[in-house]
């Protein structure tokens, strides 16, 4: 298969290296100076990679498009034009664009918007498995087939969204977390590192086995959720309405990111991103065993 990764920042390069790592083609496209010397710095040695600073060169034989430009609608309409008159009719445009909905990038690509739809990767995408695949009003059966096709056969767990929201759905239940973490951060009820220690020690192992919902339904014994709703229910009621409501003010962003710094203690970014995806790798690999 041919593949054409349109963008080469953080996701474009993660997403050429698993599309390599699979014996595929990519072509890569980034009209961005030294695009090309720093996607090859950080891949090494590919021989199935091409680069091109034209992106309707770049698509122009593509059998798949994962399109990763900057996440503005503007800038994907101007560019997803581009690659709907250069692609072939069939081919899937997938974006993947974290905020947006493939409805309205899909007014980009006027001639074929049936193909254009959301695959959205959790970073890094050759570590990371779940791809969100969002289709739009317009967007084809046979286009969301053919993308989760694409993905699954890539290793990736590609999961179908029902409905387009901003942000999707993954993206959501962060943003859900992020709300009430700053809010206890603003309040002074707990720092940065209070609110990641009690994240990675705590639900964090158990939501990377089974998820938020089924690891709560364990927690009632027998009775399983049902007993958990019917004994913590209440409670989490009150808790709900004792959630922070919180702005992002710029005294509250000199908060976090001075008190990110300190929970870093001057770590070397390289070294941190190196240990999450090791810890990432370590999981996979423990969770395939378990599964077996």
């Amino acid at each position: 298969m041919r593949v054409a990764v349109v963008g080469t920042g953080v996701i474009g390069a993660s997403w050429a290296r698993l599309f390599l790592a699979h014996g595929h083609d990519v072509v890569a496209t980034d009209p961005a100076p030294g695009a090309e010397d720093r996607l090859r710095a950080e891949l090494g040695a590919a021989e199935r990679l091409a680069f091109t600073d034209d992106p309707a060169t770049a698509v122009a034989g593509a059998d798949f498009v994962q399109e990763n430009g900057p996440e503005r609608l503007e800038f994907k309409h101007a560019l997803l034009g581009v690659l709907d008159r250069a692609t072939r009719p069939e081919v899937v445009i997938a974006s993947s664009s974290s905020m947006l909905r493939p409805t309205d990038l899909a007014r980009g690509a006027p001639e074929h918007p049936e193909r254009v739809l959301v695959g959205h990767p959790f970073n890094p995408p050759h570590l990371v498995p779940l791809v969100e695949v969002v289709p739009g009003e317009a967007t084809s059966p046979a286009a969301v087939d053919a993308a989760t096709a694409v993905y699954a056969s890539v290793g990736r767990t590609p999961l179908r969204l029902r409905a387009e929201l901003p942000g999707h759905l993954a993206n959501r239940l962060q943003a859900a977390l992020w709300r009430e973490a700053y809010s206890l951060v603003a309040r002074g009820v707990a720092t940065v590192a209070d609110v990641d220690t009690a994240i990675t020690e705590g639900p964090g192992l158990r939501w990377a086995a089974l998820g938020p919902i089924t690891g709560q339904h364990l927690s009632g014994g027998a009775g399983g959720l049902a007993h958990v709703l019917e004994h913590l229910g209440p409670g989490t009621e009150a808790l709900w309405a004792d959630l922070g409501d919180v702005t992002m003010t710029p005294e509250l962003a000199d908060r976090l990111v001075t008190q990110v710094q300190q929970a870093v203690d001057g770590a070397d970014p390289a070294d941190l991103l190196a240990r999450r995806d090791a810890v990432i790798r370590a999981v996979l690999t423990a969770r395939s065993q378990e599964q077996r």
